[in-house]
């Protein structure tokens, strides 16, 4: 047979034959038969190689601390590292007027420090100056002081024989609510007063006083009236009660009724009646 076989016919004998697929370029021949054979073996090629995966591993990336929250805490740092260097109210009082690490100081015309006697048994807390003690220098000296002053004179206390205070010793600017990194930086400057005097009772004026020092979640609505407790040190612990500020008195004079009922359960406790 002819090795040089006519592709068409090929073609056609590979169709008769029901051949649908070729496994090779090439058609091999049987000389001895002239017959065609066909390579039905796939050429024996070496088989691509993938490549193994290597694993590689990826270091979790260093947590990055904030610049903004890192000189927060060295703020904060600070203020308590000061606070424990002062052994009396006017050497803590001195401290805090050197104090440039809250940025209230710098709109404020006034550092408004603790006033009243340094063995008071009662210690009145506020949120922060307003105008009228921003102006002056003092604690509750505008029309909250005022009727500060008569809510005392009502149960017989003499604002002399008080200490009154605030959470913060800086005005807010147009007076809006401190921010929680403001307070947590001049917390120090309250907790050491307290420790300074150390006081029997706490009087707390306000939701921010509430939860600055005790750091309660619920509003003063459902805290006032409640006598709770805070440590002062390892000796001494203090009885604390809640009430609404004078300030929200004024915009609220239907709310006085509550205060004088959480007054004269200070009064009733500090004459050991109740």
């Amino acid at each position: 047979m002819n090795t040089q076989i006519n592709i068409k016919e090929t073609l056609d004998w590979y169709i008769w034959a029901g051949v649908v697929e070729t496994c090779a370029d090439e058609v091999c021949l049987n000389s001895s038969s002239d017959n065609l054979q066909f390579s039905l073996s796939v050429p024996k090629q070496p088989l691509p190689v993938t490549p193994a995966l290597e694993k590689s591993y990826i270091a979790p990336s260093p947590v990055k601390i904030s610049p903004h929250l890192a000189a927060f805490d060295n703020i904060a740092k600070n203020a308590r590292e000061l606070c424990s260097k002062a052994s009396s109210l006017p050497e803590l009082r001195e401290l805090v007027q050197q104090f440039d690490g809250c940025n209230l100081k710098k709109t404020a015309a006034s550092t408004v420090f603790g006033d009243g006697s340094p063995q008071a048994r009662v210690v009145l807390i506020g949120e922060a100056p307003g105008a009228d003690e921003d102006r002056i220098g003092s604690p509750f000296v505008g029309k909250c002081g005022k009727l500060l002053d008569k809510m005392l004179a009502a149960i017989n206390i003499n604002r002399a024989d008080c200490y009154i205070t605030n959470v913060l010793p800086w005005r807010p600017p147009g007076n809006r609510t401190p921010t929680d990194e403001e307070i947590a930086i001049c917390l120090p400057f309250l907790k050491r007063q307290i420790e300074l005097i150390k006081p029997d009772f706490l009087l707390l004026l306000g939701g921010i006083a509430l939860k600055s020092l005790l750091d309660i979640p619920d509003s003063i609505s459902r805290t006032r009236g409640k006598w709770l407790d805070y440590v002062i040190d390892e000796q001494k612990s203090a009885q604390v009660l809640a009430t609404y500020h004078p300030s929200y008195l004024l915009r609220s004079p239907s709310q006085k009724a509550k205060v004088w009922s959480d007054l004269l359960r200070l009064q009733k406790k500090m004459n050991n009646e109740e």
